[in-house]
């Protein structure tokens, strides 16, 4: 446990590091490591995108696709939140990868990452909660399908409710959130083992070699959740949805950075283990499903209801029924630190004077110590993004795009500076590694938004491409001109002046 003179050491080093960046201490600076790394372990969860989505990777190629599958785009997470971490070690401010690439790459590239990552993060709320909604209606018998307009009206109804009573336990301030989001850390780790171990035990065989199986799960096999396909290696690679989308959020200790004691030590260890655990619970977690399940054609068949058809299969009716209310409450729970880490990204955004309304939008509550207006407004704008989209796949399919989009931006333009206009780093440094992991991140990265555009899922090349479209025609129709970028940029900006100004 930290002595209380070396967290106010801490808090007055983390200050005067961000006076450096050229902010001062406005949040409530009260997270330790745990707390950060909860926050983004929170917003993974894999008792959320993992059971929710679980059909995506199931219904393509059965078992493999969480067998071989899951790994594979668990080392690519891990390759991203590696980079990541030796950013946030070097710039740690509530902008996270908007200042990140902002410094590296200038005030263009700082302002399109900060859109895709606001966008990102909206629409990753919006995509936990209508799985929050979907989980506990199917639990309760009531089945969260989208077939009539009554079942739509009712995913809006609760989904508003769901998000307002997140929102407002954010409005009391971090305190509050930090405590709830650290339960959260051992109730997705306590029962993603629970839930393991009971699969385990009342699987009546334990085939292994399900998790390398290859099945061809395409149309109607897999419940109509992917087009019906010849091509495995098509089918496998849309099942890499599961794990991507899984593991995001991860960006969520960075946005924590000026809220969390020792910032440039805490938050790169709060990201890399954030991925690191949840690759490896989750990989555990969903090998669990597979193995526990009667049989996986059968329960491909079943489309979305793959996860719970298996859950009542394996287990009696209470016992089935008890583990559906813990996921969801680690759903819930998931969604209440999506919204702490949306918020402080618009927070900061609207700081540097990027988003409309910024007056508002960067105002604190002087009680709270808290983004108010942030967070009631970026809640109500991923309700209404599951009012335009009710889709589950395409709203997976776009806030995975964007937010790796927004991920691995930052990444690049620090391997292209590195060494050359960046040269001071932080505490947590890869040396050599950054560079190789950075543009291994960005062929990836390639590849996921490729995926993510594919059948069924065409509307997410719409949403993403009129985002790409409509950004480029606002910067260079007058935001280059207008948006100043982060306060140190205007610093560095005017120091070049006097320079060339000066007599020689």
């Amino acid at each position: 446990m930290n002595e209380p003179g070396a967290d106010l050491t801490a808090e007055d080093d983390d200050a005067r590091r961000l006076r450096g960046l050229g902010y001062k201490q406005e949040l409530a600076r009260r997270l330790n490591g745990f707390s950060n790394f909860a926050i983004s372990f929170s917003i993974i969860c894999i008792l959320a995108g993992g059971v929710s989505s679980f059909h995506l990777g199931l219904c393509s190629v059965g078992g493999a696709s969480i067998g071989l599958g899951w790994p594979l785009v668990a080392l690519f997470s891990l390759a991203v939140a590696a980079t990541m971490g030796q950013l946030a070690s070097a710039f740690p401010t509530a902008g996270g990868l908007y200042h990140w690439a902002a410094i590296l790459g200038g005030r263009g590239w700082g302002w399109a990452t900060a859109w895709f990552n606001l966008a990102g993060l909206v629409t990753v709320l919006a995509a936990i909660n209508v799985g929050t909604y979907r989980t506990a209606a199917t639990a309760m018998g009531y089945g969260g399908g989208m077939e009539t307009w009554r079942e739509h009206l009712a995913q809006v109804f609760v989904v508003v409710a769901i998000t307002a009573s997140q929102a407002a336990i954010n409005h009391l301030g971090i305190s509050v959130t930090a405590r709830l989001t650290d339960f959260s850390g051992y109730w997705i780790l306590a029962v993603s083992a629970l839930l393991a171990g009971a699969l385990l035990g009342f699987a009546p065989t334990l085939d292994f070699g399900r998790l390398v199986a290859f099945e061809n799960f395409g149309g109607a096999a897999g419940g109509g959740v992917w087009p019906e396909t010849g091509s495995l290696a098509m089918l496998f690679a849309l099942g890499a949805l599961l794990p991507a989308y899984t593991i995001t959020g991860f960006d969520a200790s960075a946005h924590a950075s000026e809220e969390t004691l020792d910032a440039s030590e805490s938050v790169p260890r709060g990201i890399v283990r954030s991925v690191l655990i949840s690759g490896i619970a989750g990989w555990v977690l969903l090998s669990a499903v597979v193995l526990a399940a009667p049989s996986v054609s059968e329960a491909a068949a079943k489309g979305e209801g793959a996860f719970p058809w298996i859950l009542h299969s394996a287990f009696p009716t209470w016992l089935a029924s008890a583990f559906a209310a813990a996921i969801v409450v680690a759903q819930y729970l998931c969604g209440l630190a999506t919204v702490t880490s949306t918020s402080r990204m618009a927070f900061a955004f609207a700081r540097d004077g990027g988003l409309p309304f910024s007056a508002a939008m960067r105002r604190v509550s002087p009680r709270r110590r808290s983004p108010a207006v942030a967070i009631w407004a970026t809640s109500a704008a991923a309700v209404l993004f599951t009012v335009y989209t009710p889709v589950y796949s395409t709203i997976t399919a776009v806030c995975t795009i964007l937010l790796y989009l927004s991920y691995v931006l930052p990444s690049i333009l620090g391997a292209r500076a590195y060494g050359k206009t960046w040269t001071i780093m932080g505490p947590w440094n890869l040396g050599r590694g950054f560079r190789p992991l950075a543009w291994l991140s960005a062929l990836g990265c390639a590849g996921l938004i490729a995926i993510g555009m594919q059948p069924p899922n065409e509307q997410s090349a719409w949403v993403v491409g009129t985002m790409v479209i409509a950004l480029a025609v606002v910067w260079f129709a007058g935001e280059r001109k207008r948006f100043p970028g982060p306060p140190v940029l205007r610093e560095i900006h005017r120091h070049a002046i006097h320079l060339q100004e000066a007599p020689r």
